[in-house]
């Protein structure tokens, strides 16, 4: 269960929501699809471990096992800024919804998932039920 690094044993995970700008219900289909690679990508880039991905169509939760050297602001601003970049390269037209070059909010939800991270698990897991 444990991750086993040089000199030390543990688990940095972390639950991040992260919202479209304005909170327009725009990631559906194709687009919710793209979102959810553009993630993975920027993760995978940075050695950051999803755990679960949840896109729903205004905004995005995710538990993540992030390496110890990525302080918190530092993670939300590599997931966010690459994911926004890769976001507008391949899907050019909601540059007219999203003009100014972000396609998140400033705003974000970040805390660390420690002894119950089973409950928190579920939440994330149970989102869209959630949300419907």
């Amino acid at each position: 269960m444990y991750k086993h690094y040089h000199n030390s044993v543990g688990n940095n995970y972390k639950h991040l929501q992260i919202t479209t700008k304005y909170r327009k219900s725009i990631l559906d289909g194709k687009l919710k699809t793209l979102c959810r690679i553009a993630i993975e990508e920027s993760c995978k880039r940075h050695k950051i471990e999803i755990i679960i991905l949840q896109v729903l169509d205004d905004h995005v939760h995710m538990i993540l096992d992030c390496p110890r050297t990525i302080c918190d602001a530092k993670l939300v601003q590599l997931i966010k800024g690459f994911s926004s970049y890769l976001l507008f390269r391949i899907y050019p037209s909601i540059k007219s919804e999203y003009w100014g070059g972000a396609f998140w909010s400033a705003g974000y939800f970040l805390c660390s998932v420690g002894a119950d991270f089973d409950a928190v698990f579920d939440y994330v897991r149970n989102q869209e039920l959630h949300h419907n």
